[in-house]
């Protein structure tokens, strides 16, 4: 459910509010337990609050970045979320964060809970790498199934992915959404409304009881 929207003017300051926000959270959460653990997600929207929150000074060796999804390929492609993380958010202070990638990494599986993700929606109503007609997206938004990690090919997807569940997002201290532009904004309408998860795989996280703070600008 969407608990909280932050509405910003431009995209400048969506990302660095964004930034600040994470990095007060990473922060609580070292200060309670010693560490914390971040999971972002691809594609070009989130590139400049990377760069925005890289250079916020919180004590980042203490922190474990992951990926909330990602396709299965090299980190030498430029289609690499981990590249996308390791050129925009693992640089100035965050560079002394620990990386966790998910391809080829059995480490992944064995992530501590996230305190805080960050979601990005594509226009077809996508979120993680829940695709409409995936072969594995039933299990993947099943709010009781056991796994954490799972695999899944769908026709909008290009390659084939690795997404956390449904569960393990929801379990996430401080969820957020960030969309951009008009665009995505109609698409979270309907999204928002009554149809099936399926049609729109966001619609499982945003019926979900874990609360969802959105950041939106045009």
């Amino acid at each position: 459910m969407i608990e909280a929207e932050r509405i910003f003017e431009a995209r400048e300051q969506l990302a660095e509010n964004l930034a600040r926000d994470v990095a007060d959270e990473l922060a609580r959460a070292i200060e309670a337990k010693g560490k914390a653990t971040l999971a972002v997600s691809g594609g070009t929207t989130p590139k400049l609050f990377f760069e925005k929150l890289s250079q916020i000074d919180i004590p980042w060796s203490r922190v474990s970045v992951t990926l909330v999804d990602e396709r299965q390929v090299p980190e030498t492609s430029e289609r690499s979320n981990a590249r996308l993380v390791r050129q925009h958010l693992l640089q100035n202070k965050a560079a002394a964060a620990r990386f966790v990638p998910l391809v080829d990494n059995p480490e992944a599986e064995k992530i501590p809970a996230f305190d805080v993700a960050v979601l990005g929606m594509g226009n077809d109503g996508h979120t993680a790498s829940f695709f409409p007609g995936g072969d594995t997206l039933a299990e993947a938004i099943d709010g009781e199934t056991a796994k954490r990690l799972i695999a899944i090919t769908a026709p909008g997807a290009g390659e084939p992915r690795l997404t956390f569940t449904l569960p393990v997002l929801e379990s996430a201290g401080r969820l957020a959404l960030h969309i951009e532009g008009a665009e995505k904004k109609q698409v979270l309408k309907q999204a928002l409304a009554a149809g099936p998860e399926e049609d729109m795989p966001v619609r499982a996280v945003l019926r979900s009881a874990a609360p969802v703070t959105l950041y939106w600008c045009p």
